[in-house]
């Protein structure tokens, strides 16, 4: 019997541990990544590098999101950024002067993952009863019709305002200090304006990383992966394949409308063109390129794939291409992801039915 399937199946004690992880700890990695954005903070580079480094932060939290539903629960989520323009759309609506409400940042980071969270409840319960291919295209088609209506949900009543999108959103404030509205010194260091929300994104990043390896490690997290290895023989040992789905499926909605959240206070403004189709692929194949459910893959694939757009600039008319290509002889020499196993048995072990199958014919 799989490993994965037959830890899931004994469990723990008591129901209440399920979400507890084992001896692995998960405060390393999470104290090395930790470290590598003091490191930064302290080096101080120019506000363009700092803002390279929030959407790396971002991203990472949104592909750690997907990687647990891609990697982890073998499911393959195309309207993944869907939750993501949830959460900042609900932040922008209830902390703005469009409808002048003006709700506590700090209270709506938690309602936009909840707001998210439910959505993927409402949505995940008829479509993870589907699979393969089917479920893709649920997730797709519920991904467009959210797009759709943010365009269009202006009239008969504003909601939304339209494709004009949503302008001046409050900023985050603890104790009468709002971030990211002045750049504060104390003594000869200075922290700017996006400075203070790479802390932010950072801080949240963390938290991600540190809820998505202690869920990896728990009953949970082993029944996902046993799940991923054979829906059958995971049914076949009690494990409750729909719950199990569900549970990987509302954890990344709320990771990415916690996202969206931070995205909308440190932007200022959301419009719909942000969360399209190809946003959902961006965050896809930040999972992929870096390793199907790995979660330091997650954040390599962020920082390749937000860096190197950056990096190509002075190559404007051939980025594209020279990207693309990028891409394709990565995929090519390491079709395991960047930070995948390396070990050719336990890379095909670690690839989702989906991914696996497509390869297989590929060959």
């Amino acid at each position: 019997m799989n490993l994965d399937i037959a830890a899931a199946r004994r469990g723990p004690a008591h129901p209440s541990q399920a979400f507890l992880p084992t001896k692995r700890s998960s405060w390393g990695p999470v104290g090395v990544l930790g470290i590598i954005c003091l490191a930064l903070i302290v080096v101080s580079p120019s506000d363009y590098m700092f803002r390279i480094a929030t959407q790396v932060m971002v991203y990472s939290a949104l592909a750690m999101g997907l990687n647990v539903v891609v990697g982890l629960a073998g499911l393959l989520d195309l309207g993944f950024i869907a939750f993501f323009g949830v959460g900042a759309y609900g932040y922008a609506l209830l902390a703005s002067d469009l409808h002048g409400i003006h709700i506590s940042f700090w209270l709506m980071l938690p309602v936009g993952m909840l707001l998210a969270a439910l959505l993927g409840i409402l949505v995940g319960l008829p479509a993870l009863r589907t699979h393969g291919d089917y479920l893709a295209i649920v997730t797709l088609g519920f991904g467009e019709i959210v797009s759709v209506l943010l365009v269009n949900l202006d009239r008969p009543v504003n909601i939304t305002n339209g494709p004009q999108g949503v302008l001046g959103i409050d900023l985050p404030s603890v104790a009468g200090f709002q971030i990211g509205a002045d750049d504060v010194f104390f003594g000869g260091f200075g922290l700017t304006t996006t400075m203070q929300f790479f802390m932010l994104t950072a801080l949240y990043c963390l938290g991600v990383m540190f809820a998505c390896l202690r869920l990896r490690n728990a009953r949970v997290g082993r029944a996902w992966r046993a799940m991923r290895e054979s829906e059958a023989a995971a049914n076949a040992c009690g494990i409750s394949v729909v719950r199990a789905k569900l549970s990987a499926f509302v954890f990344g909605a709320a990771v990415a409308g916690g996202a969206g959240v931070i995205t909308a206070a440190w932007y200022g403004s959301v419009f719909p063109d942000s969360f399209l189709f190809s946003e959902s692929i961006k965050v896809l194949a930040m999972v992929v390129l870096g390793g199907i459910g790995s979660v330091w893959g997650a954040i390599a694939g962020a920082l390749v794939l937000v860096l190197m757009p950056e990096l190509l600039r002075e190559f404007d008319q051939y980025r594209l291409l020279i990207f693309g290509l990028v891409l394709v002889l990565a995929m090519r020499l390491r079709p395991q992801g960047l930070l995948g196993s390396r070990s050719p048995g336990a890379s095909r072990r670690r690839l989702p039915a989906w991914l696996a199958s497509r390869r297989k014919g590929v060959r």
